[in-house]
């Protein structure tokens, strides 16, 4: 699934550094193999300038 999500994004034009890669498949891992619902979290900052 994670495999899928970054071919999607790619093939839209969405290119991820390799930093940004690893934090959504991290991302996407934990959500995936969680036992409880996920909780929305809005990101007001970046690391990123």
């Amino acid at each position: 699934m994670v495999d899928s999500a970054l071919r999607q994004l790619e093939e839209r034009g969405i290119d991820l550094d390799g930093e940004r890669r690893a934090a959504m498949v991290n991302n996407l891992m934990v959500t995936i193999v969680s036992e409880r619902g996920t909780t929305p979290v809005v990101n007001t900052g970046t690391l990123y300038s």
